[in-house]
């Protein structure tokens, strides 16, 4: 789950990283009566939108005590990149003296966590990293040490100061069961260095442990993934047109590259889960029928998931509820052969590769 600047900033208050000083609001009537919390006269108004590319895109604006009000109405409400902007930040205007990057993230192929510094900031940090990659300093935090980071930035004035951040970094890291913690830009200041923004996303599996944010994540649900989740079902709404149901988010994730492969574009991301019952396929059918999709894909390897249980769950669906788009299905695994017999009496057809089934529905949708 992505988090708000601001409360990105809080973790890292919390752990001692010097932070742009601001506070979030939902109208512009509350303004005024904060501002003396600020030690400013000047501000910047950003939205509080989950998107990147704010400043390009008209959400960050420069303001002072006189216009505030004028500026703050002009970012509320408006679109971007799809995300109407409900809550603004008011914050402190840093004087910049030039901006770093920092963050920490999880390496799924190292199997570990990565510092990435660089003494340019607010920047495409990848973008950075294909241009001029001596720039950018990569390291396993397990080899992290300020010894180690301190001679890769020698000769930079703020060199101690950014060892300290990149270690209350990892440990807003840990606190926070976060897979990626950034900042960018860290501002030079004649202060110091300063988080002028952030970027968390924090582990959803983790969420029991951070109740602040689970009626975030909620809102932030579409309504059919809210369904989805009270009925305990992964879902994940996307913009394409094929329905996608399988068990296992490896497999699922695998499946949706498999349709985009063949030039379809899937309307979900769909788990049923290990273990799934006749039921929880029956809804995870009406789930995916709500989108109104051109076709469906159902592809299981059925390990703890019975493949008779799916087999039955779909037929007991389409027994009530009459399907009149293209469906391809593969089933193999556990109790692969009950599941077989069972679609073939009623005339449901089968395909045995991932392949064959996407490359198959996505010809019937085109």
């Amino acid at each position: 789950m992505k988090l708000k600047e601001y409360q990105g900033k809080a973790i890292f208050k919390k752990n001692g990283i010097r932070i742009q000083e601001g506070f979030p609001v939902n109208s512009v009537d509350e303004i005024q009566g904060k501002l003396s919390e600020l030690d400013s006269s000047e501000y910047v108004i950003k939205a509080q939108v989950l998107v990147g590319g704010r400043g390009k895109s008209g959400g960050v604006k420069f303001a002072t005590k006189e216009d505030i009000e004028d500026v703050a109405k002009s970012i509320l409400g408006m679109d971007l990149k799809g995300e109407k902007v409900d809550q603004i930040l008011v914050c402190e205007k840093l004087d910049f003296l030039g901006e770093l990057y920092v963050s920490i993230v999880v390496n799924r192929v190292e199997k570990g966590l990565t510092l990435i510094v660089s003494l340019e900031g607010g920047v495409d940090i990848e973008e950075l990293a294909k241009t001029s990659p001596s720039k950018v300093i990569k390291m396993p935090m397990s080899e992290f040490s300020p010894g180690s980071l301190m001679e890769k930035l020698k000769g930079f004035e703020h060199a101690t100061e950014l060892v300290e951040i990149v270690e209350k970094l990892a440990k807003s890291m840990v606190e926070s069961d976060a897979e990626l913690v950034e900042i960018n830009p860290l501002a030079i200041t004649p202060k110091g260095l300063v988080a002028a923004d952030s970027k968390v996303i924090i582990d959803d599996n983790a969420l029991f442990r951070h109740p602040e944010f689970t009626s975030q994540k909620e809102s932030e649900l579409t309504p059919i993934e809210k369904e989805a989740n009270k009925a305990g079902v992964a879902y994940v709404e996307l913009d394409g047109n094929i329905a996608i149901i399988g068990n296992g988010a490896g497999l699922v994730m695998a499946t949706l590259d498999a349709i985009g492969h063949y030039g379809g574009k899937p309307a979900n991301f769909l788990d049923v889960g290990g273990g799934a019952s006749v039921e929880k396929m029956e809804k995870s059918l009406e789930i995916c029928m709500k989108k109104d999709p051109k076709g469906i894909f159902i592809n299981i390897f059925g390990g703890i998931t019975r493949c008779d249980n799916i087999a039955q769950g779909l037929v007991d669906y389409i027994s009530k509820n009459e399907i009149k788009i293209p469906m391809v299905v593969r089933l193999i695994g556990t109790n692969e052969a009950e599941g077989q017999k069972i679609l073939t009496e009623n005339k449901i057809d089968t395909l045995a590769t991932m392949g064959e089934c996407a490359e198959k529905i996505v010809s019937l949708v085109k």
